[in-house]
């Protein structure tokens, strides 16, 4: 049979992810000062292990004040890197890419766990969790009660442009394969992005060039000090969910990004006030498809698509309409964390578990003999 573009290799200038299957990151709260511990193994290498093409770690902070919670993962000290490193290297070890986010949380950060509410409070201080300062393109906050930020000047700005940089230095020295820039979902660089969030009538803000500039510069900065031979993605909200930023901006971002280096523009969208992935739209399954298609036509970049792909067939589609270079895999990989085997499974291309590690395939393909259903 003719194998499916899912589990066709796709080159990334020097690496090759061996299918488009990608784990997209998703946040733990497992990290204590941002290292990475036993949990995150476990956790990245059953992805791995389920022979996804690329596996995201969950986004790194640059800062410490970067972190949206306190047990965010960090790649803000060279202590970071050792961790990191540990699973990078399991990763890779299963055939798989190691890919890692950097991110700063800008005026989202320092917020208790997802499923704890929205915002610091005493319970969470007798847990021993604690604010800290949150800054932002203004002094406006994310949302009424949340933590009102302090706005940033032009000199932190380029000092936050090197702190990318240096993140991505460390990000290479842990062993990973692949680096994204988290653009999206209300965080700083989205922030600047929005006109609702960003009203600065400096350099940084004003018309959409002036709002693009902070993240356009991390992007030159991170892909000068990134290996040429390694990708990079940027993931952007390609709707803000505030009627601000919309897909027009996002293609013309899409453009210079592709102009600065980028790979890969990850399509997502919401976030911008509230929840961070709180959506703009109504979610069923292949919502932000639409996204990454018009961003890889119009703009001529390789995309990645995600939200509510639940399965191979559906990604196969995708990729065959030309919509995507990728598939990014979130919640449906808790879900369903060998979800890239079964997705082989049911496109028809691994009839006789040969993708899976031999010490599952085997005993796999043995038991379909002793149910008849070879």
């Amino acid at each position: 049979m003719v194998q499916p573009l899912l589990f066709t290799p796709l080159p990334l200038r020097s690496v090759v992810a061996p299918n488009r299957v990608v784990i997209s990151p998703m946040v733990q709260y497992r990290a204590t000062d941002g290292v990475a511990n036993d949990y995150h193994l476990v956790h990245l290498g059953k992805f791995a292990l389920g022979k996804a093409g690329v596996v995201f770690t969950e986004n790194v902070a640059i800062e410490p004040r970067g972190r949206v919670t306190q047990g965010d993962l960090g790649l803000w000290s060279d202590d970071h890197i050792a961790g990191l490193k540990r699973v990078a290297s399991f990763i890779k070890a299963e055939g798989a890419l190691a890919a890692t986010q950097i991110t700063h949380s800008g005026r989202k950060g320092s917020t208790p766990r997802a499923f704890e509410g929205a915002v610091l409070n005493e319970s969470h201080a007798a847990r021993g969790w604690h604010p800290w300062e949150v800054v932002g393109p203004t002094a406006d906050p994310a949302a009424p009660g949340w933590l009102r930020p302090r706005q940033l000047s032009a000199v932190e700005i380029g000092d936050l442009v090197s702190g990318f940089a240096i993140a991505a230095r460390r990000a290479d020295a842990a062993g990973f394969d692949v680096l994204e820039i988290h653009g999206a979902h209300g965080y700083l660089l989205a922030s600047f992005l929005s006109p609702v969030s960003n009203t600065r009538n400096d350099v940084y803000g004003g018309d959409r060039a002036g709002r693009m500039r902070f993240p356009l510069d991390v992007a030159r900065a991170v892909r000068a000090a990134w290996p040429a031979h390694k990708p990079l993605f940027f993931r952007v909200s390609s709707l803000d969910g505030a009627d601000g930023w919309n897909l027009d901006d996002t293609v013309a971002l899409a453009k210079e990004l592709k102009a600065a280096g980028v790979d890969v523009v990850d399509c997502s969208s919401g976030g911008l006030t509230g929840a961070a992935t709180a959506a703009p739209i109504k979610r069923t399954p292949g919502f932000q498809v639409p996204f990454a298609a018009r961003v890889r036509r119009e703009a001529e970049v390789m995309s990645m698509a995600v939200g509510l792909i639940l399965d191979g067939p559906q990604a196969e589609a995708v990729l065959q309409a030309g919509d995507a270079d990728l598939i990014a895999i979130g919640r449906q990989a808790l879900y369903e964390p060998f979800w890239a085997l079964h997705a082989a499974r049911a496109l028809g291309c691994d009839p006789d578990y040969t993708m899976w590690n031999p010490e599952y395939g085997w005993w796999l393909e043995k038991r379909e003999h002793t149910l008849g259903r070879r």
